[in-house]
């Protein structure tokens, strides 16, 4: 006996949009810790704020295990190709998270040895700035990525300052935040 599928319309959901649903409660997470920012980070991840709700409270310690790079802390050009080989020895589909400011434009170092931004390096999906940021702006960041994971889109190329959001392009409007007596 042939079962007929035509009538489980239930069925009409497309594969990668199951998938999709999947792997947005399924993040295993790479955290690439380099500074001051993996204090919040840690506290993001306590009970208080439960990341399990999201799928993402289980982080790896092998790139080869995780889905996601969150980048957290300052990035020099000494490291740069360090991370560079982590991102390159994760599976596809694979995405990556700028944690802070640091990370996402270079924040206040404006120096030789520092990255002004990995996404000179790797490809960003999502920035979370911040100096550090607040463990609501992560978990904003987090259901943005679960968006974009659930949609099938992922970043592809390192783009540069060019490809930021406009609130972190470089260089930096200062003008945008004095006050001006007219």
């Amino acid at each position: 006996m042939v079962a007929d599928t035509s009538k489980l319309s239930w069925m009409t959901t497309k594969l990668d949009a199951a998938l999709g649903w999947a792997r947005k409660f399924s993040i295993f997470q790479y955290p690439f810790v380099t500074a001051c920012c993996g204090m919040e980070y840690m506290a993001t991840a306590t009970s208080h704020y439960d990341m399990d709700r999201f799928g993402a409270g289980f982080p790896r310690f092998s790139p080869r295990q995780a889905d996601v790079l969150f980048v957290v802390g300052t990035i020099s050009h000494k490291l740069a190709p360090v991370l560079r080989r982590i991102y390159d020895q994760m599976a596809d589909p694979k995405w990556v998270v700028a944690f802070g400011v640091c990370t996402c434009t270079g924040g206040f170092y404006d120096n030789y040895a520092t990255v002004m931004g990995i996404d000179t390096v790797v490809p960003v999906d999502i920035y979370i700035p911040g100096c550090p940021p607040r463990p609501e702006n992560v978990l904003d960041g987090l259901m943005k990525l679960q968006e974009k994971i659930a949609q099938g889109a992922s970043a592809k190329d390192p783009l540069g300052p060019a490809g930021r959001p406009r609130e972190l392009q470089v260089p930096h409007r200062p003008e945008a935040h004095l006050w001006s007596a007219k």
